[in-house]
């Protein structure tokens, strides 16, 4: 099977590339358009009330710290899911420059020229629009300029809380190991950026003139834009799904639905981080998620049967290179420790104790050792290091937590961690570059993501979990000089899932009950 090009993959992907395209500007637009209604102002008010420059100027500048995931993590309690928390989020890290730089500029108009206006006779206002203003407007479009290339990037993350944009591609890319994709969301990204930077220095070097002939445009582009994002986001189906990234580029995920069950659910694309908590607030009704997962139990979702068999076994289980298992000899036996202990219902409660009662996973890793007498002391070891690799979800940090005590305290090794590495592309390819020694994996995203079978290879390897981990475990070593050692016992797959009393409610048992109403 050939490989595809990037060209080939947009030709492809068009019409989503277009509409994301389009989303991707309005909420840039959106947000930079509110953030000079309020900026612009209160930099007038600053500069008229000095005292008050160094309080404002020092809340927007500890706003534009706070990382943005965390910033779109404090919008959604307020604000939900969809465009208005990336808006909002946006507008906050657009304010700094706005402000600051019509601050600047006003303050920075020759005092002499102040002076001759005000012999004229001008009042504060006349002085302002007239004088001020007209000689400040560089700077403040500069302030502009910088606000609109710094939400063109941020806005890539709009994707994490439902409201679509380029993000999609480039994080779906990540977690999919797929270069195409990636470069799909963030070449236009990119373009985006280089567009609307060049396009505002020509109203930069144009000054004042032109700014008062596009008034009047700006804000109908505004409304264009916003109009045009609200069509592109619209659903019009009785029940809103939400998928993660990574589940709406599988084919045991939206592709598979559409494939197998004829099953086109038009989702939103969200972050698992928020998902489960939008589907128990009746933002989302139907979500991708994974059948371990704590906040099943925790929001009282009811998983829907596989019953045309889409989603192929995940069971867990390190993966490590052949020659640093030679260069650890005591490792494998201590990570195959784990061999088995866990099934389903032990791995889900687990989670639960770490998604919902917010236990660390350094306790959850060490109250299930003792329980099943791993646990040793620290050996405080001063032997080689081992660095211990993680995704960025709960599950993989008490893996990672079980796994670092477990060298502690059976072997003279020193242990690293590197948690939340992300998706699987960045896991795997820090194992493949040295970076970890090993990581805990599935035996699903190992043959779906990583080797990619055919379909006919694919239906002989998913008939049973023992077979699926001998073909991945052998193709592994083949291709990659990497083993699997022995699975945990537990089988963490993609599932698709409702609200227990919505799913009654609508007689929806299977995936195939979906039809119903999709």
């Amino acid at each position: 099977m050939t490989q595809q090009s990037l060209w080939q993959f947009i030709m492809e992907q068009q019409e989503k590339l277009l509409t994301q395209i389009v989303q991707h500007l309005g909420l840039t637009f959106l947000s930079l358009i509110l953030a000079i209604v309020i900026g612009v102002p209160l930099g007038i008010l600053i500069a008229r009330k000095r005292k008050l420059s160094t309080p404002v100027l020092g809340l927007a500048g500890i706003l534009q710290t706070i990382p943005s995931i965390a910033l779109l993590g404090f919008m959604i309690p307020a604000f939900g899911i969809g465009a208005k928390p990336a808006i909002i989020a946006l507008l906050i890290y657009a304010l700094l420059p706005i402000i600051r730089n019509t601050y600047t500029g006003i303050t920075e108009v020759n005092p002499t020229v102040v002076e001759a206006a005000k012999a004229l006779g001008m009042n504060r206002s006349q002085l302002l629009f007239r004088v001020e203003l007209p000689l400040a407007m560089p700077v403040i479009i500069a302030g502009i300029r910088t606000a609109a290339v710094i939400n063109v990037g941020v806005a890539t993350l709009a994707s994490f809380v439902a409201a679509g944009g380029l993000g999609e591609f480039i994080f779906g890319g990540i977690s999919l190991n797929n270069t195409n994709m990636i470069l799909a969301g963030a070449i236009p990204a990119a373009l985006l950026a280089i567009l609307l930077d060049q396009t505002i220095a020509v109203l930069q070097k144009s000054g004042y003139r032109l700014f008062q002939k596009v008034k009047y445009i700006v804000p109908a582009i505004v409304i264009i834009v916003g109009v045009a994002y609200g069509l592109t986001s619209v659903s019009h189906q009785k029940i809103k799904a939400g998928f993660t990234p990574e589940f709406m580029g599988r084919q045991d995920g939206d592709l598979g639905l559409r494939s197998v069950y004829g099953l086109n659910v038009n989702p939103v694309v969200v972050s698992d981080a928020i998902m489960y908590k939008a589907a128990y607030e009746k933002e989302l009704d139907l979500i991708s998620g994974y059948s371990t997962d704590g906040r099943i139990k925790a929001f009282d979702l009811y998983v829907l049967n596989d019953d045309k068999k889409i989603f192929p076994p995940y069971y867990a289980a390190p993966v490590i290179k052949t020659k640093t298992l030679e260069k650890f000899p005591e490792l494998e036996k201590t990570l195959n420790l784990l061999e088995g202990k866990f099934n389903d219902s032990i791995m889900t409660d687990l989670n639960y104790k770490s998604d919902y009662l917010n236990q660390t996973p350094e306790k959850i890793a060490k109250d299930f050792l003792i329980k099943n007498k791993l646990y040793k002391n620290s050996t405080h070891g001063t032997g080689q290091t081992v660095r211990i690799g993680s995704k960025i979800f709960g599950e993989q940090y008490i893996l990672a937590e079980m796994y670092k005590m477990l060298i502690e305290g059976y072997t003279n090794y020193q242990v690293q961690t590197k948690t939340g590495l992300g998706g699987t592309k960045i896991c795997f390819d820090a194992l493949m570059n040295d970076a970890i020694d090993f990581y805990p994996e599935y035996t699903g995203t190992g043959l779906l993501v990583l080797l990619k079978p055919s379909q006919e290879e694919l239906k002989k390897v998913t008939q049973s979990p023992d077979k699926t981990y001998r073909y991945v475990n052998s193709a592994f070593q083949k291709q990659y000089g990497i083993q699997w050692l022995k699975p945990l016992g537990f089988n963490n797959s993609y599932a698709l899932m409702m609200r227990r009393k919505q799913a009654a409610e609508l007689n929806i048992k299977s995936i195939s009950d979906l039809k119903k109403i999709f």
